[in-house]
Order: structure tokens, then C-alpha cells, then sequence
């Protein structure tokens, strides 16, 4: 169904263990970015902060005592802080909770300490801050979730997880609107026969048409204008696009409802489902 409106790429799915296709937001890379920054700037300032708290005591100890005690520290801030707290917070932190993000198994369901604990270690030694791969850790893992359909880095694919955009701002309500080359033939169309099933599947397809891959787009908009087509008379200007008639179908549905409502009151068996 060529020209639509606002075509891009589908919404990612992620497939249950029942074969059932959710449409999750996959969490994009700037928020994720912005989301390790805030929480990376609170463990280095945890980590700082233990450090010169115990200064004092460590002034007085060995090099090999404190090189000890670096390792430790740097596990508890660098391991802990991701482990316990997507733990307990269900995949969230203080950063993925200021960008509406959230952990989740592959399968949508919510992580284990198991997979906590595989992307913190993960994340520990290879990616933030990396030590086996020092200078390497932070663009390798760059790399891998630029490369991967859904965002994952390398502490997602061994735990078998992915991120989330948990909070989504509010969308604007969908209303079909009239493009005015088709305003005249919409005024002297018969729509008695597009019941209130067509209208609604019409509505959901032209609300949710930019979330569709492109070949079940022009499937399914095919589909209803063929149905649409041969409901209702005269037929449409030759070369009306496909979406263009439907919206104008939808459109003109809705005011001569709202016409009636004005004049006679709410219609007898008008559910809505064309609004």
C-alpha cells in the first residue's frame, strides 16, 4: 500500500517460550548511554568516597595491603552496586529508573539474581570498567549492541536479557482525518455497508501502520481497500492512494456520526468503533 503515512521500521518483538510475539520498546542506545553515565558516576563517587574514608587506616598499612583492599573495594562498588540493585529493584538502577528503562529476560519475563549476577560480572571485567580488556572493554561492548537487532552488549547476550524502554511518553490520540482532493467524493459515499468491525480494523491499521514491517503494511493495506472498495460506491478518484481512501473513509464515517449525534442525538447502534 505505497505512500502511508510516516512509514519506518517496526517496533523490535521478542518471543515468548509460548511462540507468543510481544512488541517491547527496545531501549536505544542514548538513553542507555545516559542511563550508564548517571550510574557510573555513582559508584565512581561511592568508590571515592569509601576510598578516602578509609585513608586514614590505610595510610599506616603495607602496599600489598592496599592494593588488596583496592580489589575489594572496587568489587564491592563495581560488582555490587549493578548486582544488588537490578536484583532488588527488579532490572532497574538509580540510571535506568531516571531513563524509564528496565531489565528484562528474553522472554519479557523479569531477571534472577543468575542474570544479575552474569551482567554484572560481565560488565565488571569486560565492559565497565573492564579490567581484562582495559581501553578495549567500553568500545568493544559499544560495538556489539550497535550490531545487535536489540540493543544487547555482552552482558545481555550471556545472560540471555535484554533492556527495555519502560516508560513511554504519551501518545497523541489518533484522529482519520479528510485529505481534501477526496473530500468531494467522500460527501456522496455510501457507507452503509462499512459496519463498525471494518471501521475499527481500519482505524487500527492506520494508527499503528508506521510499527508494521513494510510487506505486512502493503498486505494488510490491500486488504481493507479491497473490502472497503467493495462496500461502498462510487469508487474512489483513479489513483486515490490506498491510505488516503481509507482515512477518507474513516474520516467521513466519524462526521456524519457526530452530524447525527448533533441532530438526533447519540445514533442507535453506533458503537464508536469508526471514531
Amino acid at each position: 500500500m505505497p505512500g502511508g503515512p510516516g512509514q519506518t521500521g517496526a517496533v523490535p518483538q521478542i518471543v515468548t517460550g509460548e511462540a507468543v510475539a510481544l512488541e517491547l520498546r527496545i531501549a536505544q542506545l542514548p538513553s542507555r548511554m545516559v542511563a550508564a553515565v548517571i550510574d557510573f558516576a555513582l559508584m565512581g563517587t561511592a568508590f571515592a568516597v569509601l576510598a578516602a574514608a578509609s585513608g586514614p587506616v590505610l595510610g599506616s598499612s603495607d602496599d600489598a595491603a592496599v592494593a588488596a583492599y583496592v580489589i575489594v573495594l572496587l568489587l564491592a562498588v563495581f560488582l555490587g552496586y549493578p548486582l544488588a540493585l537490578e536484583t532488588a529493584l527488579r532490572g532497574r538502577t538509580p540510571g535506568k529508573m531516571a531513563m524509564g528503562l528496565r531489565v528484562v529476560r528474553d522472554d519479557a519475563g523479569p531477571i534472577t539474581f543468575r542474570q544479575a549476577l552474569v551482567r554484572a560480572v560481565t560488565g565488571f571485567a569486560i565492559e565497565r570498567p573492564g579490567l581484562m580488556l582495559v581501553g578495549l572493554g567500553s568500545a568493544l561492548g559499544l560495538a556489539v549492541m550497535l550490531f545487535s537487532a536489540t540493543g544487547k552488549r555482552i552482558g545481555d547476550m550471556a545472560a540471555g536479557t535484554v533492556v527495555i524502554q519502560e516508560r513511554i511518553a504519551p501518545q497523541p490520540v489518533f484522529r482519520p482525518f479528510l485529505p481534501w482532493p477526496l473530500a468531494s467524493w467522500a460527501g456522496i459515499l455510501d457507507l452503509t455497508a462499512v459496519d463498525d468491525g471494518l471501521a475499527l480494523a481500519i482505524r487500527q491499521f492506520l494508527s499503528r501502520a508506521n510499527t508494521l514491517y513494510p510487506a505486512a503494511r502493503e498486505a494488510l493495506g490491500r486488504q481493507l481497500l479491497a473490502d472497503v472498495l467493495a462496500r461502498t460506491t462510487p469508487p474512489p478518484p483513479p489513483g486515490a492512494p490506498g491510505w488516503a481512501v481509507l482515512s477518507a473513509v474513516l474520516a467521513e464515517r466519524r462526521q456524519r456520526a457526530e452530524r447525527r449525534h448533533r441532530s438526533t442525538g447519540p445514533a442507535a447502534g453506533e458503537s464508536g468503533a469508526g471514531r
